[in-house]
């Protein structure tokens, strides 16, 4: 059911972004109104539908908005599980902090934020796939035939795994990312050589990969966890 419903969401707004940016190509006032910002393209492409087309466009600026809400919530939940002290602060408030920074950097950016997260956010993606090979080797070769976690020893120190295995193979991962990434600042010497193309996501996952088996291995004959 949740994939359903996320798939038919993200459909249909896959669609409308196809329809208008496939429209730039031939249609002057569009091109006019996105050279304003993509909310201005938004309030052109529905305007021969007028006051309906403003009520949609106003609708779609909503659901931005409230695209961020769970975004906003995790975010509360990750301040508070980093440790004791981030726990005692409520849930409600860590929310009303992240809503204020979003706000300071959305009045403070409004000219230029959207160029600079885009060239941000296609740097974040090289991080996931490191998270996802460290959890798998964990899983399927250091804990294989080992009991079940326990999860409510979920907040006991003793029982997690130190985590300094993961960390130091994540930042290798980072580092061959950065040598392998193809992106509009920054061009790393293997992604030169390849092309140039972007490969940091493979080269960082083989830095990965690569490091955590012996990393992990002497933390665990180490620290027994």
């Amino acid at each position: 059911m949740t994939l359903m419903g996320l798939w038919l969401s993200f459909c249909l707004v896959f669609f409308l972004g196809i329809g208008i940016a496939t429209g730039l190509a031939n249609n002057e006032s569009w091109v006019a109104a996105n050279s304003i910002s993509p909310g201005a393209l938004l309030v052109a492409a529905y305007s021969p539908l007028e006051s309906f087309g403003r009520f949609c466009a106003t609708i779609m600026a909503l659901g931005i908005i409230a695209n961020s809400v769970p975004g906003t919530y995790s975010a509360a939940l990750g301040c508070q599980v980093l440790g004791r002290y981030g726990l005692v602060v409520p849930r409600w408030v860590w929310s009303c902090i992240m809503v204020s920074i979003q706000l300071i950097l959305a009045l403070a950016g409004r000219e230029h934020l959207l160029v600079i997260m885009q060239n941000f956010l296609a740097l974040m993606g090289y991080w996931i796939e490191f998270m996802v090979f460290i959890v798998l080797v964990e899983h399927c070769w250091f804990r294989r035939g080992k009991p079940a976690f326990d999860w409510g020893k979920w907040k006991d120190k003793q029982y997690l795994p130190i985590g300094i295995a993961a960390l130091i193979s994540f930042l290798l991962g980072w580092l061959g990312a950065v040598l392998g990434m193809y992106q509009v600042w920054f061009t790393g010497p293997l992604a030169q050589l390849s092309g140039p193309s972007d490969i940091g996501m493979w080269v960082g996952v083989g830095f990965t990969v690569v490091s955590y088996f012996p990393l992990r291995w002497v933390e665990l004959r180490h620290f027994g966890r």
